[in-house]
């Protein structure tokens, strides 16, 4: 049999799975160590930090509602914004579903919730069938960091200098771009697609067409559908 078993996972995808996921854990750090440190200033307490990160799992909605509970808004209002901001993983979801093996149902339940914006990157780009064993591996590794570095952003982030408190701003941008590149170089279908999706998701933001959430979606299908069209085009001129 190849690949040994382990609690009915082939261990080869589920170190598959980690390995891919590496780059993944390195970049959650420095975003969770803010959110951490931002969650102490904010007035939240470890347990309310903690459970945020482990049940809600999900970094720009973590922020979004950081900010809203620092405002006094409503929980009402705050469970509507994150929902309207993470309904993009529907579209996530469903096109992992297209592409994942014969699997059992609770399996895909579990590794589902570990889905996140580059936890499916990864797993996009990853060529064959999406097994369960590799999506363990890659979001357990994830969301451990995750985890682990909120913890330590409420405990220790206060003392950093704040130069490196700054620039961790930026860290989940170049996270974006270090997942993205390798398969802009290769593709030019995935480049048109990047490209043409962040030009829909500027002008719906720029002129306040759309919240956040609804600009995110309307993009990335908008992109895809355009892209699908003109591939579709231009092959059908050429076959001409």
């Amino acid at each position: 049999m190849q690949g040994a078993q382990v609690g009915y996972v082939k261990s080869s995808d589920f170190m598959s799975g980690l390995k891919a996921g590496v780059s993944i854990a390195i970049g959650y750090f420095p975003i969770a160590v803010t959110f951490g440190l931002l969650s102490k200033s904010s007035g939240l307490t470890l347990a309310e930090t903690i459970s945020m990160s482990l049940i809600v799992y999900a970094g720009a909605a973590q922020y979004i509602a950081l900010n809203l509970l620092s405002l006094g808004i409503g929980v009402a209002e705050i469970i509507l914004a994150t929902f309207i901001l993470n309904s993009r993983h529907f579209l996530m979801s469903a096109s992992i579903q297209a592409r994942s093996a014969k699997d059992p149902l609770w399996k895909k339940m579990i590794y589902a919730f570990g889905i996140t914006d580059e936890t499916f990157s990864v797993a996009s780009l990853k060529s064959g069938k999406i097994t369960a064993g590799f999506m363990f591996g890659l979001g357990g590794i994830a969301y451990g960091s995750w985890a682990f570095s909120t913890l330590l952003g409420y405990l220790f982030g206060a003392s950093l200098p704040d130069v490196l408190k700054e620039s961790m701003g930026i860290a989940l941008y170049a996270m974006f771009i270090a997942l993205l590149m390798p398969a802009l170089s290769k593709s030019r279908k995935i480049l048109s697609l990047a490209l043409s999706g962040a030009g829909f998701n500027f002008l719906f933001t720029y002129f306040g067409l759309l919240s956040t959430g609804w600009s995110l979606i309307t993009s990335a299908l908008l992109a895809a559908v355009g892209v699908e069209w003109l591939d579709g085009k231009r092959k059908g001129e050429k076959a001409a």
